[in-house]
This record gives structure tokens, C-alpha cells and sequence, in this order.
């Protein structure tokens, strides 16, 4: 029988760690890797060499990629909070949002998507978030990480209707992971939210995923399971 392998990137970061150790203490998949801007090989999001040069590498460990989770991205920009109103935009860190939230999970899926079996079930999953929501925004505010997380929910959108007309049985899905104790929304979880540990979050995030079907392709969903408006 073919090795199943899950693949984290972004391994090192609060859910991407959490995530990867619970994989790897899961019987389902028999090889769990971890790639980031620290790994051997490196995967850094911002440059598409290292990407392409990660998913040939992975390609090669052998095993059937049945899961690709992405937890990289990024709030707060070379120092600067999220804005609080169109006064604070700076194109420089707009720019950088979405090089961080779209464009590098965009790479993430064009070199390794073509990695996940032609036949069976296989998941890529990415991090996005709620306030990526158009139909959910009633608040305003934080401009650069709403619209690249709205990006990024249109490029897997996308990406999952372009893979399914190879690979039926591929999942390709946004989620939102709910709000987590981690460096990313230190000074940002409000009183009154739910905030998970990482370890929780992992559980329920890959519960989710395990609950997925082909029918489910291009979703955009919480850490319940529960869709979330476009």
C-alpha cells in the first residue's frame, strides 16, 4: 500500500506548529513534513524559487500527498497594525499583505497542488480568516488583511474548480481557525471571544478537514465546519 503524506508550511508558527505535532501523532498518515523559511529545504512564500524548489523536493520523499495544510500569513506588516481607518493605508504594507495572504499561498497551490494524487481523497487547506468575509464585514477597518484574505478566498475558489476537472476527488478549501493564543493576534482578541490554544485549534481544525468531501471543493469554511458568507 502507498504512504500517505501530510505536508505543513509554515510549521514553526503557533497553529502550523500545533498542527503538524498532532499529524504526526496521527495513524493516518505514515509521513508528516514540515516546511518553512527555516527548513531544509527552505519554503519561503515570498520567493517562488524556494517554493518550487520545496514541492520538487517533496515530490521526491515519495508517498501519496494526501494532505498540503498552509498556516503561513501575516497581520501586522514590517511593525504596522492593522489600519483603523483609509488614513492609515500604506501602499508598502498593503502591498506586503498581499504578497504574504494571497500571492504566496496563490504559489503555494500552483506547485503543490500538482502534487496531490490523481485518485482518492486529498486536501489542501489554507489559513484564511473571517474578517476575509465581504458579506460578514459590518465593522470596517483593518483594509490590507481583509482584502487579502478576500483575495485569497477567490484564488482557491479558483484554484479547486481548475483542479477538480483532473482530480474529482481533490478538496481544495479555505478556513477560518477560529481565534487562537498566538504571537499573530497578541493585542488583538477581544474580551468575550472564544480564544483557543493552538492545540485546540489543530484538533478541531483537522477534524474539519477529515469530515470533507469532494463536494466541499473550494469552500470557505470556520473551525466548526460551518460555511462562511463570500
Amino acid at each position: 500500500m502507498t504512504k500517505a503524506t501530510a505536508i505543513v508550511i509554515g510549521h514553526t508558527g503557533g497553529i502550523g506548529a500545533a498542527v503538524f505535532q498532532t499529524l504526526q501523532k496521527s495513524p493516518v498518515f505514515d509521513t508528516v513534513i514540515g516546511l518553512g523559511r527555516n527548513s531544509e529545504p527552505q519554503l519561503d512564500v515570498l520567493r517562488e524559487a524556494s517554493v518550487q524548489s520545496a514541492a520538487a523536493w517533496a515530490k521526491e520523499q515519495g508517498g501519496d500527498i494526501r494532505l498540503v495544510f498552509d498556516a503561513t500569513g501575516g497581520l501586522t506588516i514590517d511593525g504596522r497594525k492593522p489600519e483603523k481607518g483609509l488614513k492609515d493605508i500604506d501602499p508598502d504594507a498593503l502591498a506586503m499583505s498581499y504578497a504574504l495572504n494571497a500571492i504566496g499561498p496563490a504559489l503555494l497551490m500552483k506547485h503543490f497542488l500538482p502534487l496531490l494524487p490523481r485518485d482518492g481523497k486529498a486536501v489542501f487547506a489554507t489559513l484564511s480568516a473571517r474578517v476575509g468575509s465581504i458579506g460578514d464585514n459590518q465593522l470596517g477597518g483593518w483594509y490590507g488583511y481583509r482584502a487579502s484574505k478576500a483575495a485569497l478566498n477567490q484564488l482557491v475558489r479558483t484554484a479547486a474548480v481548475e483542479v477538480s476537472r483532473r482530480k474529482p476527488e481533490a478538496i481544495c478549501v479555505a478556513l477560518h481557525p477560529g481565534t487562537v493564543q498566538t504571537p499573530l493576534t497578541e493585542g488583538f482578541a477581544k474580551s468575550g471571544l472564544d480564544v483557543q490554544s493552538p492545540d485546540v485549534a489543530a484538533g478541531r481544525i483537522l477534524t474539519v478537514l477529515d469530515g470533507l468531501t469532494s463536494a466541499d471543493t473550494g469552500g470557505y469554511f470556520d473551525h466548526m465546519g460551518k460555511p462562511i458568507p463570500w
